[in-house]
């Protein structure tokens, strides 16, 4: 009886997981094509006020948004549903252009087995390799990291054998982790929207696109989402807390809303990080009791 209620919640909350990241899925796309509209009547009649390049950047920081948060709730979706018989939800991303040619290659080569895994011979032939492209940045510079997975046949038992895939935050990852690193820090360290990072991007030839960045951003927040919760219960944990509640304007959608940083804040210590931060932007009923368990 306790197992069967346990598998129909368990299945139950991959659905409430799906169904959210349909919402959000729908959601992305009505911005997307909003953003579209705008941008194709800007084209047809010129610019014909300040206020339409305002809009422009608005709908652009909103698709940024709701684009992170479907990618957030589509991992999270696909993370309920692999124990349940809930197929999870993959959202349509638009296709990705091949990276720049004129971007040096800097090729790493995964050290090939010596022996069959099978039989254990060292009779291998080479059948070939898999490349994989990742983009990677180093400050000022730009570059794509191959890594080649070589192929090989045993000879005597006819196994074929190759070494594992490398480890992305996302699957089919192509962004290496200075690359996320950076994104991140410019977006949430620097207040720079994904949107100027883009521009920024493709004065350098790095053509990437918001929606390409807020995917990025939602799998690193699915990512980094256990290192939160531990230092946020290491905080939280302490004998007093110093709250703070600050409200510092946000752009919206034609206009300007309030928005409120709040944060709960422990006595200095050398092993526990000192604060955890959290940035709400609604209404103000929400207090900073919220942060408390």
């Amino acid at each position: 009886m306790i197992f069967a209620e346990r598998a129909a919640r368990i299945e139950a909350e991959a659905l409430a997981a799906r169904a959210t990241s349909v919402k959000s899925s729908a959601d992305a796309m009505i911005a997307r094509l909003k953003l579209e509209i705008e941008k194709r009547r800007r084209r047809l009649y010129g610019h014909r006020s300040g206020r339409k390049a305002r809009l422009l950047d608005q709908l652009e920081m909103q698709l940024e948004d709701l684009e992170a948060n479907a990618t957030e709730d589509e991992l999270a979706a696909e993370q309920a549903s692999r124990s349940t018989v809930v197929t999870s939800f993959e959202r349509k991303r638009p296709s990705r252009k091949p990276f720049p040619e004129h971007l040096p290659r800097e090729r790493v080569v995964i050290a090939a087995p010596e022996n069959c895994p099978c039989c254990g011979s060292t009779n291998l032939s080479r059948l070939g390799e898999d490349v994989t492209e990742t983009l990677e940045v180093i400050p000022r510079q730009w570059k794509v990291i191959q890594t080649a997975r070589e192929k090989f046949s045993c000879r005597q038992c006819e196994t074929n054998t190759q070494p594992p895939a490398p480890f992305y935050v996302m699957p089919r990852g192509f962004a290496g982790p200075n690359l996320l690193a950076m994104v991140l820090f410019e977006k949430f360290g620097q207040h720079q929207p994904l949107n100027r990072q883009s521009k920024r991007y493709a004065r350098k030839g790095i053509e990437l696109s918001l929606s390409t960045l807020a995917d990025q951003v939602g799998a690193c927040t699915i990512a980094l989402r256990p290192l939160h919760a531990l230092i946020e219960e290491k905080v939280l944990a302490a004998d007093r807390l110093h709250g703070d509640d600050t409200t510092v304007p946000i752009l919206a959608k034609g206009n300007t809303t309030t928005g409120r940083i709040r944060q709960a804040q422990r006595c200095r210590s050398a092993s526990l990080p000192r604060r955890v931060l959290a940035r709400i932007a609604d209404t103000p009923q929400n207090r900073l009791a919220d942060l408390l368990p």
